[in-house]
């Protein structure tokens, strides 16, 4: 924090004794030293803190990026059930068109045989009664 080497701390002792003398001096050192404890404490818990927060906050990023990625690849999935779901259905639905026509085609198919072996049955009738 701070660079005092202990030259610095020689000369602060030194003024301190001339100035507040030899009766206050270790009354004011244990005083500067539980401030000097104190900002260090609670410097060091800001760092802390400061730290947390920048740690929560990439969590929070990750989070977020592995959120995103989980929605990607559900919503991914969801189209791919979806689209499977939908093929049955629409296979489905081809065979009934083909059925339908297949039934159109036999419809015609038993009317035009109708109409035929009527049309040849009565030839036959006549043919029949004439032998």
């Amino acid at each position: 924090m701070l660079d005092i080497g202990f030259l610095e701390l020689l000369i602060i002792a030194v003024v301190g004794l001339l100035v507040l003398g030899p009766e206050r001096l270790p009354r004011a050192a244990r005083t500067t030293g539980m401030w000097v404890g104190k900002i260090k404490r609670t410097v060091s818990g800001m760092q802390r803190e400061i730290s947390a927060q920048l740690e929560a906050e990439d969590l929070r990023q990750k989070l977020d990026e592995q959120q995103k990625k989980l929605d990607d690849s559900l919503t991914r999935a969801k189209q791919d059930v979806e689209s499977l779901a939908d093929a049955p259905g629409k296979q489905a639905r081809q065979v009934e068109r083909q059925a339908a026509d297949a039934s159109a085609r036999l419809d015609d198919a038993l009317e035009t045989l109708r109409e035929t072996p009527a049309d040849t049955g009565g030839n036959e009738k006549k043919d029949e009664t004439s032998s």
